[in-house]
């Protein structure tokens, strides 16, 4: 399937959106608030979390725990903020993200949840419930993600040169190969979107944020992906920035 039009189509509002910069200081941080929430609820809530929005605004901005819910789903939400702003802080660089950058997202992850398995790469062969893709092997891992890095840093000069790949489908991909290996006993998803929208970020465009009450249709284009058909998988990376940058553009509309 041929995306470009898509892509045009996000390319346009973009651009509007730059000649609209910036936001009020004001406004910014409002969005920035609500962003950083709907990331972080939206992205442990796939992977079965039951804070609800407001619990994890209340876990984020006042520091405090809600009854009732466990003690990891807590350090689930802080630590995502946390690797959020490891994210912002690596996007302000132009340097492609590396191996090294990858597994201490990942050590943010589950910092506290599971320190011995935080940024190591898994060292047995794990399996992924409701697919039929089996990840490569412990051994194959380290490889794996050596290709993966080049292929990160290979691409990121292609994109600096104006070529190759367009940077969204750059960051659909980068998700999705990151899933197929699998390199984590557990966090991969969580690492693969915070991945992607660095990359997003890096190259002037807001975040992605899959939506929980997608969650199937996610499942279903990664299952497609593993099956060498990804056309579902950018579509659905593709709807989500356009979504952000339809935020983006009201909250400029709100102060012309």
């Amino acid at each position: 399937m041929d995306h470009t039009p898509l892509f045009a189509h996000i390319d346009a509002k973009r651009a509007e959106l730059d000649r609209q910069r910036p936001l009020n200081a004001v406004e910014a941080a409002r969005l920035r608030e609500y962003l950083d929430v709907e990331w972080t609820y939206n992205s442990n809530a796939i992977e079965g979390s039951t804070l609800t929005r407001q619990e994890t605004l209340v876990v984020l901005k006042h520091g405090l725990t809600v009854g009732g819910k466990p003690l990891v789903e807590h350090l689930e939400a802080i630590n995502h903020q946390a690797a959020i702003g490891w994210v912002e802080q690596l996007a302000s660089q132009p340097a492609p993200p590396t191996e090294a950058d990858i597994l201490a997202l990942h050590r943010l992850v589950l910092r506290s949840i599971d320190d011995a398995n935080a940024g190591v790469y898994r060292q047995s062969q794990v399996y992924i419930a409701g697919s039929a893709h089996t990840p490569p092997s412990a051994r194959a891992v380290p490889g794996r993600m050596a290709e993966y890095a080049a292929w990160l840093a290979r691409t990121g000069e292609d994109q600096a040169a104006g070529r190759g790949l367009h940077p969204v489908e750059r960051a659909a991909h980068a998700h999705f190969w990151l899933v197929d290996i699998h390199p984590f006993v557990d966090g991969n998803g969580r690492t693969a979107r915070l991945l992607m929208n660095l990359l997003l970020l890096q190259a002037g465009y807001p975040i992605a944020i899959i939506r929980v009450e997608d969650r199937a249709a996610y499942y279903q284009a990664l299952e497609a992906g593993h099956e060498g058909r990804l056309d579902a998988f950018l579509l659905l990376i593709a709807q989500a920035v356009d979504r952000t940058l339809d935020m983006f553009l009201a909250a400029t509309a709100d102060n012309s």
